[in-house]
């Protein structure tokens, strides 16, 4: 807390507003579990733990199909637990490939009295994989610890509070029918605020990264209104989106597509931000005399090496997504125009643009913000590990 010492006061206060605007727009927003989204229990069956145990080889119903095997598998938990029980697969092409020792998830079918005769009781419904992630996720909180050390361990308290943030309050309260967009705006900040005071601490550098954050964010969160309503964005083409059609909640697809855009633009922007302001003053203790608008100069210079970078991850990230989307449309030789004009295409294309615009902007706004924090006394004596991170 050293360092805020040297912060002026309207800072501290601006600081202090937009801490207290997200609290407050939290509470505002924060779902109270009033939301009847529900989808229909036929397009979420439950599903039940079980082990492959027995794969063999059957003569196929369909003239099509060539490899179909049955399937046994002993039930881990459920209403069935020890049962073993079998189902086929390789009727169509569609289906995974299996072997013994797989754990996988089986939905149980309703079987009726007027039910054709051979129904299994089970279904494939997807493989278990949660204890595969268990393990990653702990060599990856090896690996960040052993790296960061305190810094690490904090990064990742600030993980946890960012997955916290969206599991209780940016999903419940978009159910609940908030607005899509000020709930990514304001879940946004708050996953902002804990996670650079977390894992960067609080101080000149964290304060000029969470300014810089904030202007960008507000600016691309403006520009993905304007640009949605201008290439009239409805958010129906996606998949998850006829599910949401159904699930009978007052949910706005358009307003999921901008938080969606918001959200994803945060994460950047909180790298370039810190980066940005951690090389400004790690400028500034390296020629504590410097002029600053040399200062401000440098630091820029080093904010496009890194937009450059920072920009071809962008795209990249949105250009994975929409890979499916893009081998569809070259398969059917759909000609460019026309699959640039798709809505599941163009809305990839207007994240992509409108996130980049805000990384651009986020380099001379936290730059000049950073760069007056680090003319003010004491900025020299800010921790070591202030400029710790470097790209």
């Amino acid at each position: 807390m050293a360092g805020l010492r040297s912060l002026p006061r309207g800072v501290l206060a601006l600081v202090a507003c937009l801490v207290l605007a997200t609290i407050g727009g939290m509470v505002v927003l924060w779902p109270d579990g009033s939301s009847d989204a529900k989808l229909d229990t036929s397009l979420r069956p439950p599903t039940f733990d079980a082990e492959i145990v027995r794969v063999q080889p059957v003569r196929c119903k369909s003239p099509q199909a060539e490899d179909c095997k049955r399937v046994e598998a002993k039930l881990s938990d459920g209403p069935d637990k020890g049962r073993v029980v079998g189902f086929s697969s390789g009727e169509s092409t569609a289906d995974p490939e299996f072997a013994a020792g797989d754990r996988v998830r089986l939905a149980k079918n309703e079987v009726l009295a007027e039910s054709p005769p051979g129904v299994d009781p089970y279904t494939f419904s997807d493989y278990d994989r949660r204890l595969p992630m268990i393990w990653l996720l702990l060599g990856f909180s090896v690996v960040v610890t052993l790296a960061g050390r305190l810094r690490g361990i904090l990064s990742l308290v600030g993980l946890g509070v960012s997955i916290a943030v969206i599991a209780a309050f940016i999903v419940p309260a978009i159910l609940d029918g908030r607005s899509p967009l000020a709930v990514a705006i304001v879940g946004s900040m708050a996953v902002m605020f804990a996670t650079m005071g977390l894992a960067h601490g609080v101080g000149p550098k964290s304060v000029a990264a969470a300014l810089g954050t904030t202007a960008s964010l507000l600016l691309t969160a403006a520009l993905a209104v304007l640009f949605t309503e201008l290439a009239n964005i409805t958010g129906f083409s996606s998949e998850e989106a006829t599910f949401l059609q159904g699930t009978g909640g007052d949910l706005s697809l358009e307003g999921l597509v901008l938080a969606g855009m918001v959200i994803a633009a945060l994460g950047v922007l909180d790298d370039l931000t810190i980066s940005q302001a951690s090389a400004v003053l790690a400028l500034r203790r390296a020629n504590p005399t410097g002029p600053l608008r040399e200062l401000y100069r440098a630091g820029v210079g080093i904010g496009r090496d890194h937009v450059a970078a920072t920009v071809n991850t962008l795209v990249l990230a949105y250009v994975g997504a929409s890979l499916p989307i893009l081998l569809i449309f070259s398969v059917g030789d759909t000609p460019f125009a026309d699959a640039i004009n798709r809505e599941a295409v163009s809305v990839q294309i207007i994240g992509t643009l409108v996130g980049s615009i805000g990384l651009i902007a986020a380099v001379p706004l936290t730059t000049v913000i950073a760069t007056a924090l680090a003319s003010r006394e004491g900025v020299a004596e800010a921790t070591p590990d202030s400029h710790s991170h470097v790209h």
